[in-house]
């Protein structure tokens, strides 16, 4: 469980710092070819790849955790199966009671 919860902590860590630090870059002309970029182009940019990097967090996240649940069958309940079984091994009976010892006459 705590696996679980170590991996929720660090994809939501990524998920705010990732578009933070693409903004940050795009601001301070961190990386090649912001510069050249108008203003309003950076703008853009940095919110499309700020958007694009938490869906991909998200998506990363979701991969994880369908890759950590194995799939299992589901297994019927032991008890039913014992009964079950045990019913299907008993020879048939008839249940139509028989009324031929006089219940249900009125005298």
């Amino acid at each position: 469980m705590s696996g679980v919860v170590t991996k929720f902590a660090v994809t939501s860590m990524v998920m705010w710092m990732a578009p933070v630090a693409i903004m940050y870059g795009f601001y301070y002309q961190v990386f090649p070819g912001a510069s050249q970029m108008s203003s309003s182009a950076q703008t853009l940019a940095s919110g499309f790849l700020a958007i694009i990097s938490v869906n991909l967090v998200i998506g990363l996240f979701i991969f994880m955790a369908m890759k950590e649940a194995p799939h299992q069958e589901p297994l019927p309940d032991p008890t039913f199966l014992t009964n079950a079984k045990a019913s299907i091994n008993q020879p048939p009976s008839s249940q139509v009671s028989d009324d031929s010892k006089g219940k249900g006459k009125v005298e």
